[in-house]
């Protein structure tokens, strides 16, 4: 009898099964992911540029409506709460501005990296590409936004004369590290939510709730020299902090910058280990 009468007698019952990858092969393909998302880089900014476009084909304004609300929300909002906290119009308003701006960055992030692989369903099916460029493309959207608000905060600084001086450049490696956060969460939140469905109104929510309880739109002084100390256990104003600091003029402390980092080391290392198990799985999900 030949082999293949053999393997035919046998029946289906013998066919092995492909091994599941082990620790160690998941963690290479996931670098190999990254690898090839920076090669792509070029198409990821291509791709960013091209939602920006998609977005508001047949607008006037195009991207600078998010720079004229901006503008009119900080407007609105800055003499009443400078009413309501008892705060100087000329200290409080490019407080106000830098923060906003800066907020919106991140909630707008957070909430692209819950569609970040459920929104590129048909891309996912149709082509084959590393699954961080979807991630990459999320981020660089939202930093072309980000770079239309900047208009905002200098016009505002011009207007109130602030000048961050020299501790301004220390705002450089805190959004480098804010860039680095912002792949790891896209990865980590988009693959979460392809699979479960119900996180993002969820993360939606919390977002929501941390708008009030970080100090975006009040000063950190305000809760006082006892409390003041319990702000950095909130890794949303350790983020904020370390770059609106240094564009006041301030330098954070170290516990700020302790965590931020920690926060980021402890982000990063979650998703890589979450990335390298569910990346095959991803496409699936979609």
């Amino acid at each position: 009898m030949s082999a293949a009468m053999q393997t035919a007698a046998r029946g289906p019952a013998s066919l092995e099964l492909t091994p599941e990858p082990t620790f160690t092969a998941r963690q290479r393909m996931a670098l190999r992911d990254l690898r090839e998302a920076w090669t792509l880089r070029r198409l990821g900014w291509t791709l960013a540029w091209l939602d920006i476009k998609l977005r508001y084909r047949g607008s006037v304004l195009g991207p600078f409506w998010l720079t004229l609300s901006t503008a009119v929300m900080v407007a609105a909002m800055g003499g009443i709460y400078a009413t309501l906290f008892h705060m100087n119009l000329r200290e409080y308003l490019p407080f106000l501005t830098l923060s906003l701006v800066l907020w919106n960055f991140l909630a707008a992030l957070v909430g692209d990296a819950c569609q970040g692989f459920t929104a590129a369903e048909t891309m996912i099916r149709s082509v084959r590409m590393p699954f961080s460029l979807y991630a990459a493309r999320i981020v660089l959207r939202n930093v072309l936004i980000l770079a239309h608000n900047l208009i905002v905060i200098v016009a505002m600084f011009v207007i109130y004369a602030v000048w961050p001086g020299l501790s301004g450049l220390l705002a450089l490696p805190a959004f480098a590290l804010w860039l680095v956060d912002a792949l790891a969460l896209s990865i980590l939140l988009g693959a979460l939510c392809a699979r479960f469905r119900d996180i993002p109104p969820i993360v939606g929510s919390v977002v929501q709730m941390l708008f009030f309880v970080t100090p975006v739109i009040w000063r950190p002084e305000l809760v006082g020299n006892g409390r003041k100390w319990l702000l950095p256990f909130n890794p949303f104003f350790s983020a904020l902090e370390i770059v609106r600091g240094p564009l006041l003029g301030e330098v954070p402390t170290v516990m700020t910058y302790a965590s931020a980092l920690l926060s980021a080391l402890l982000l990063v290392g979650v998703t890589w280990l979450l990335f390298a198990r569910v990346r095959g799985r991803i496409a699936f999900w979609v």
